[in-house]
């Protein structure tokens, strides 16, 4: 009896470490990424437009 419910309680506990991981997984997937410019990229189109 007590090897069934410690049994129980650690596939609950393990399977809510899943359920969280995969939560986590989740939201990391759902942002939106963005990539900064690089440096060289910016002063180049701020000559470009200093040029006009």
């Amino acid at each position: 009896m007590t090897f069934t419910l410690i049994m129980i309680v650690c596939v609950a506990i393990v399977l809510g470490i899943a359920a969280m991981f995969g939560a986590a997984v989740s939201k990391g997937y759902d942002y939106k990424h963005t990539v900064d410019p690089l440096p060289e990229d910016a002063e180049k189109q701020h000559r470009d437009t200093d040029a006009k």
